[in-house]
């Protein structure tokens, strides 16, 4: 393919040539259209046609260096490339100026980072400047918009490439060359992307990107008229405000016993700087009278710093609209109540996360690692008042989208996971780094199919205690035994039990569960030679006290697999919410199921705990029974009443 006609000399002065402003300010004026049609080309499509025309245009008119009056060497301060050897036609104020506008183009495209201080390329032009109108190019036909489709899809090196070799006919070592004097890291991968776009040429002459012939049209007119009377509103919000500071007493009014608003409370403002954080020790759980979330070392690889505690202290004050935030039941999201401890502060995969406790709550505060305000933050709370050395050994430190990490407290020895699922197997042990932070595992809070139920055991001294992740800052501790004793889960039966409950405790998640505890209450042999049922009550405390829900399960007996493989889970024969039933102030507990035998019969059976002294059946099925077990023949479909009579005469309905 030819190139462009007309085009100025491609090559470079020679290293240390002179070139006078006024040479280098007669180039532009004479190739001003070609140099604009060149930035055009070099933007990125996605600042919009408006304002790459006035970019283009701007990047044009500030490629005359400040500073020379006379005149400036070429490649000095800008490394120009070495002209080829025979090279004909020289320009070196043309070369010169096209080299400023090219590298400019190419900064322009550069994406905006939070710590860098951006670049003038990269921000809106001042000049030239234009009000209520909106200005771009002449449209073109179809093959152009497939042109301006495949040079948006280029980066902005490559793109520069193809308009260097179609709009200014340079070979490709001098295109490399120019490249390179313009801050290109790869020029060969840049010529390499630009072969992709097989258009011809001579359509980067078309008007579709000259910015120099341009149509006018209004901008959105309505939302104008809105933007302006927003301005006035704020002018005059700004007018009553500047009046309150003026009144006497600092601007708040004389004679008001109110403190002033919270960003300037002394005290709040106090909880606000990370200096004044409170840090605890590493070994100061060794000697604490208290084993809870008090005791624990402040971890992590940003401890220190100072900025990003400053924002995660600023957005738990005043969270903003880009901020995710989730709550569990019960949990004030209020300000820190004072200067809140700090319990880790650092990278965990791909975000910072910062964890404070303030003796009521875990904050826990995630935000990008490169702290990218567009990708917002997450602030979570969990109430965990009266946390003690059973529910303190591991806080939730980041989810993601189907995995977990724990952060365990400085006295747990050992992490393993085990799959409840599969009692049989054995748990495998869970890597920790130095700051307690375990690898990630499995969550089974967000897991759509109970496949599966990984729980993780905390070895701490004498002592292991088995928890599970139920979407919450704070895991749930699995217990068994009787509420009035509730141990941690030990041995094969219990094991064996929790298999066929674990199921269950999809419907506890995200209600703030403290503790479960899972009590075989009774055991009753079926009818006509079918084995043996256990009868268990589930109960879920929560931190806040209310809210707890009660489980009674019926567990027939079953075949149980092979070493390693997984159980079925037992059936839900009622359940209950804020009940005492199945607690520590009210142990017992009687429910009932409807049950089909391996011969087809149909039986009603019930069980309660050991309180009671006789059962009975009513409504569709009669039937009574001395004890704490009962098993009545009746129909598919029949529904009857249970109540139970206890030892001091008191009659006791079903758990509902």
């Amino acid at each position: 393919m030819r190139p462009l006609p007309e085009v100025p000399s491609a090559a470079a002065p020679v290293d240390g040539e002179q070139v006078d402003v006024e040479q280098a300010e007669a180039a532009l004026v004479e190739h001003y259209p070609r140099l604009v049609r060149l930035g055009y080309l070099v933007l990125p499509p996605s600042l919009g046609r408006n304002r790459r025309v006035l970019t283009a245009h701007s990047l044009a008119q500030r490629s005359l260096p400040l500073g020379r009056r006379t005149a400036f060497a070429a490649g000095d301060g800008i490394p120009l490339p070495r002209r080829p050897v025979g090279a004909t036609g020289v320009d070196p104020g043309y070369a010169l100026i096209r080299q400023r506008v090219l590298r400019t183009a190419l900064q322009a495209g550069l994406p905006l980072r939070r710590p860098a201080w951006p670049r003038r390329a990269q921000l809106p032009p001042l000049l030239p400047l234009v009000w209520g109108l909106r200005l771009f190019p002449h449209s073109g036909g179809a093959d152009e918009l497939a042109l301006d489709q495949a040079l948006s899809a280029l980066s902005g090196p490559a793109r520069a490439a193809h308009v260097l070799r179609g709009l200014e006919g340079l070979a490709d070592g001098e295109v490399r060359r120019v490249l390179a004097a313009a801050g290109v890291a790869d020029p060969q991968a840049a010529l390499m992307e630009a072969d992709a776009v097989a258009a011809p040429y001579a359509l980067l002459a078309s008007t579709e990107f000259d910015p120099c012939s341009l149509q006018a049209r209004p901008p959105d007119l309505l939302r104008r008229r809105q933007h302006a009377k927003a301005a006035l509103a704020a002018v005059a919000a700004l007018l009553v405000c500047g009046a309150l500071l003026g009144l006497p007493g600092n601007g708040w009014g004389r004679d008001q016993t109110s403190a002033p608003l919270y960003a300037r409370n002394p005290a709040a403002e106090q909880a606000l700087k990370p200096a004044a954080l409170r840090r605890v020790a590493p070994a100061f759980w060794q000697r604490s009278p208290r084993t809870d979330f008090t005791a624990w070392p402040t971890r992590g690889d940003r401890t220190d710093d100072a900025r990003l505690l400053r924002r995660a202290l600023a957005v738990w004050a005043r969270p903003g609209t880009a901020v995710r935030s989730s709550t569990t039941p019960g949990t004030p999201v209020g300000p820190p109540m004072g200067s809140p401890q700090l319990l880790y502060a650092g990278e965990v995969g791909t975000a910072s996360v910062v964890l404070f406790y303030d003796g009521l709550r875990i904050v826990r505060y995630a935000e990008a690692r490169n702290a990218d305000p567009a990708q917002g933050a997450a602030l979570d709370f969990a109430r965990v008042d009266s946390a003690d050395a059973t529910s303190a050994d591991a806080l939730i430190l980041s989810r993601g989208p189907r995995t977990v990490r724990y952060l365990t407290a400085p006295w747990v020895r050992r992490v393993s996971v085990r799959n409840l699922l599969a009692p049989a197997r054995a748990a495998r042990a869970l890597h920790r780094d130095r700051n307690g932070v375990t690898d990630a595992l499995p969550s089974p809070a967000t897991a759509t199919r109970c496949r599966s139920w990984p729980a993780v055991e905390m070895h701490a001294g004498t002592s292991t205690r088995l928890l599970t992740d139920l979407g919450e800052l704070a895991p749930a501790r699995l217990t068994s035994g009787s509420p009035s004793a509730p141990h941690d889960v030990s041995g094969r039966a219990e094991r064996e039990s929790w298999a066929r409950t674990a199921c269950l405790l999809t419907a506890v998640r995200s209600r703030g569960v403290r503790s479960v505890n899972s009590w075989p209450y009774a055991r009753q042999w079926l009818p006509e030679g079918n084995g043996y049922a256990q009868w268990l009550c589930t109960r879920a405390e929560t931190w806040r006290g209310t809210g707890s829900r009660v489980l009674a399960q019926f567990q027939a007996s079953s075949t149980l697999p092979a070493a390693g493989g997984v159980v079925s889970p037992g059936a839900v024969a009622a359940r209950a919410e804020d009940s005492p039933a199945c607690g520590a102030r009210d142990p017992r507990v009687l429910a009932g199921v409807l049950w089909k035998s391996r011969g087809g019969r149909w039986y009603v059976l019930a069980a309660g705990s050991e309180e009671f002294a006789s059962l009975t059946t009513s409504g569709g099925v009669g039937g009574r029974a001395q004890g704490h077990l009962l098993a009545v023949p009746a129909q598919a479909g029949d529904r009857a009443q249970l109540s139970g009579l206890l030892a001091n005469g008191s009659r006791v309905g079903a758990l509902r």
